[in-house]
């Protein structure tokens, strides 16, 4: 699964869509967005209702969250599970034009 961020705030992604849906349990997350000092400082932080929706509810994001989870990548973030991206790429569509 390939994820792209367009809004990043304090590690949290707050705005992004699905680019593939295939191998939801190893998802890879891209960024293009405009990151301030704070923004990208540790792991970023996608919250797992936001995951949820992309994979179409709860009941297909339910084997890639236990994957996940066993894999030590969720997290609690001010009482809500986000799924943390240790590592993540940084996209610049503008080079490529």
């Amino acid at each position: 699964m390939r994820i792209r961020a367009i809004a990043v705030f304090e590690r949290v992604v707050y705005q992004c869509f699905a680019l593939s849906l295939d191998r939801p349990e190893r998802p890879v997350l891209e960024v293009d967005a405009i990151l301030r000092d704070g923004d990208a400082d540790g792991d970023l932080l996608l919250p797992v209702p936001t995951f949820m929706a992309l994979l179409g509810g709860p009941g297909a994001a339910h084997d890639a969250l236990r994957h996940l989870s066993n894999g030590g990548r969720l997290v609690s973030h001010q009482d809500v599970a986000h799924i943390r991206f240790p590592l993540w790429e940084r996209i610049d569509d503008a080079a490529g034009a």
